[in-house]
């Protein structure tokens, strides 16, 4: 053994080098450290507080408080007051048309001339037998009075005398007779002159001239039909619940007249309910067959757009007056299908109200239950406003174009 003593070649014994492992433990134990210090917040630090939620701008406004009345909508079929057939009273051949198809015609107006000729000379020929039984009448007529004076002076016997009064007698009712047929063949050859017997729209030709058209009083031929349009009327079938409660409003109204109730109408093409009108029949029995009550209204027609048998949309009242309070419509939203509105509360956030809905009275929505004059409805912002939310508040009018005026029907 060498005992630590030099080597025998002069050179000094090396020592081996230290380990490293101690310094590398410490380095990653100070760092584990470390690492465990930034995930626990030291006992005395405090939490960051949440920002506040911004307040949602919107415009608010108080319910309208107006007198309205409900009115029920139903599909009415138009009608003509008045429906005219015109059929030829006389045979003969046509000889001219005078009207122009589709027109308005007025009373008295002439459609249709039948050849009159036939007809002025049987006319002709009864004037003739008229005149001649005048003056047979005449002859009569002094041939009993110069009996009478003949029967007093006892000239004649009793027979003749009886005889020349009765021939009198029949001569004046031969008169008669011949007055009357002359009458008859007049009105034959008036009847050769067809005219309107109303005023109103005249139908298509359904004979033309030249052909022979057959009269009578129950086979004339029928030549063409004129149907009123000024004033129109229109049917509407009410069902049976409708019908109970229409017929209770009409009596309590009216006691028993309907001229007085009010009803609004409106063609396919027309928005609204722009024609104003007047019911005037209640049929007197439900039809059992399709468990309705037909109603009838009547109503201006001066355009004449109306056209029987046209649809048209019709609004009845369905309620008495009632103190209703009245939104935009666009203030109404909808939650699956049930509407519901938000209101502005004391504590200044948004609430949510379900309403019951009625209909559009001027332009504004009736709502029948869900608010109170005093709140306050939100009418813009509704988009980002949600039940709970901070609201910033503008108080606008519900509808600044409205008028002062008092509605007492909920009118288009």
């Amino acid at each position: 053994m060498h005992n630590g003593a030099p080597v025998p070649d002069g050179s000094s014994q090396i020592s081996p080098p230290r380990s490293r492992c101690p310094a590398i433990l410490a380095s990653s134990l100070a760092a584990f450290a470390l690492l465990l210090g930034g995930c626990h917040k030291a006992p005395n630090s405090t939490p960051q507080a949440k920002p506040a939620p911004a307040a949602v701008s919107v415009t608010v406004a108080h319910p309208v408080v107006r007198q309205v009345e409900d009115w029920n909508e139903f599909i009415g079929r138009l009608a003509a007051p008045e429906t005219v057939e015109i059929r030829s009273r006389v045979s003969g051949y046509l000889s001219k048309v005078h009207f122009q198809e589709g027109s308005l015609v007025q009373p008295s107006n002439l459609l249709v001339t039948i050849d009159p000729r036939p007809y002025q000379a049987v006319v002709d020929r009864l004037a003739a037998d008229l005149s001649r039984a005048r003056h047979r009448a005449d002859l009569a007529a002094a041939e009993a009075s110069r009996a009478d004076s003949l029967f007093r002076t006892r000239a004649i016997s009793a027979d003749d005398h009886d005889q020349r009064i009765k021939a009198s007698a029949e001569a004046v009712d031969s008169v008669r007779g011949a007055e009357a047929a002359l009458q008859a063949a007049k009105l034959d050859l008036e009847f050769t002159e067809i005219r309107s017997p109303i005023a109103g729209r005249i139908s298509n030709a359904r004979v033309t001239a030249g052909n022979l058209v057959s009269g009578g009083d129950s086979g004339g031929t029928l030549l063409t039909t004129v149907v009123s349009i000024d004033p129109i009327h229109c049917y509407v079938d009410l069902d049976e619940r409708s019908a109970l409660r229409y017929r209770t409003l009409d009596l309590a109204r009216t006691n028993g007249t309907t001229g007085n109730v009010a009803a609004w109408m409106a063609l396919t093409d027309e928005s609204g309910y722009p024609r104003e009108g007047r019911v005037d029949f209640v049929d007197n029995q439900l039809n059992a067959t399709t468990g309705t009550l037909r109603l009838r209204a009547v109503f201006p027609n001066p355009d004449g757009r109306a056209v029987p048998g046209y649809f048209a949309r019709v609004r009845l009242p369905g309620s008495g007056e009632y103190e209703g309070l009245l939104i935009r419509d666009s203030a109404v939203g909808s939650d699956q299908g049930r509407p519901f509105v938000l209101v502005a509360q004391p504590d200044e956030t948004a609430g949510f109200r379900p309403v019951v809905l009625g209909p559009l009275v001027d332009g504004l929505r009736v709502v029948r239950s869900g608010l109170a004059p005093s709140d306050q409805v939100v009418l813009t912002g509704l988009m980002t406003a949600r039940p709970g939310s901070l609201l910033r508040t503008q108080l606008v009018p519900m509808m600044p174009a409205m008028t002062n005026s008092t509605a007492t029907a909920a009118r288009p």
